[in-house]
């Protein structure tokens, strides 16, 4: 459904993409992840036809996006961050609207616009006017507009973005049953990662232009983070004894408390604490910890991807305590 390569962008000194190689296939849902200026932004509107692409190509949809703009755009849909409907008009009017605009006929624009009301639950508030909706109803009004004419690739720029905890999970929830339902690619763009983990079969870091990182959530964990147990003690004494005990797992302290990195940790904690139990330093108390995306970012990228900043020098020590 796309395929890039040597795609890059450039403006006047900045290298805002700098040769990305990229495919995704029909069917896929993929995030695309990066800090405020890594290029994510950019690659989604050279995909979309929005500004040409300095060099490299593309193809979206099974065509060319400088060659065949109009080709590409009637297959795909795109929500951007702000919202697509004018306010003073109605919901279903809109819908309608956008699907004359892409060439149904009146008939066929009301009957899929219906559908879309009805699947994305906006039946109570499709005939209000949009500057009444709350913001969720907006998003999915936004949505139902990018799935008018049933593309068969869709964009959703951070959709999440201003939504509260429960309008974010609803729209989860619809975005995942539209997918189940019309089998649509969709590729996604988020600064929530939770959001990629518990949607995205694949995900994609872009950092600088280039892309550091392609894989599913699980593997991505395990590869760069992996399980941490952490032991703690009742004194400083202990746990560097226990670290000696254990130096052939590299383990960190600070103060009484152990961090191991290990794969497959909650089979490894029995034996690690009879290990300890046997040398007379028993563990006052175990925790396990799973890794997430944001552990991924950090270590990958060295910054916070909503905040963009850099990690302090000493970020893997705290990590370990505060996750």
């Amino acid at each position: 459904m796309i395929e890039t390569r040597g795609l890059t962008k450039h403006f006047k000194d900045v290298r805002a993409v700098d040769g990305i190689d990229l495919t995704v296939a029909a069917g896929e849902l993929v995030a695309l992840l990066g800090p405020n200026g890594a290029g994510k932004s950019t690659t989604l509107r050279m995909l979309t036809t929005l500004i040409p692409p300095t060099a490299g190509t593309a193809r979206v949809a099974g065509y060319d996006v400088v060659r065949h703009q109009r080709e590409v755009r009637l297959r795909i849909g795109f929500i951007g961050q702000g919202n697509g409907a004018g306010h003073s008009q109605r919901g279903r009017d809109e819908l309608i609207s956008q699907g004359r605009a892409y060439g149904l006929s009146v008939r066929a624009a009301r009957a899929r616009a219906a559908e879309l009301v009805d699947s994305l639950g906006l039946g109570e508030v499709a005939d209000r006017r949009v500057s009444s909706l709350s913001g969720g109803q907006r998003r999915r009004l936004d949505i139902a507009m990018g799935l008018i004419h049933e593309p068969g690739l869709l964009f959703l720029d951070e959709p999440s973005t201003g939504l509260d905890p429960q309008n974010r999970a609803n729209l989860q929830e619809h975005i995942l049953a539209l997918r189940a339902r019309h089998e649509t690619t969709i590729v996604l763009t988020t600064h929530y990662l939770d959001e990629a983990d518990s949607m995205a079969q694949r995900v994609i870091v872009v950092d600088h232009g280039r892309i550091i990182a392609d894989d599913t959530p699980a593997r991505l964990k395990a590869e760069h983070v992996g399980d941490r147990i952490v032991l703690g003690f009742d004194a400083e004494t202990d746990a560097a004894a226990a670290a000696s005990r254990l130096a052939a797992l590299r383990p960190g302290r600070t103060g009484t408390r152990l961090f191991v990195t290990a794969q497959g940790a909650p089979r490894r904690v029995p034996g690690i604490l009879d290990e300890l139990r046997t040398a007379g330093l028993p563990a006052a108390e175990v925790e396990v910890i799973r890794p997430t995306l944001d552990d991924v970012f950090l270590k990958l990228t060295g910054r916070s991807l909503r905040e963009g900043g850099a990690v302090p020098d000493n970020a893997g020590t705290t990590e370990l305590v505060e996750v």
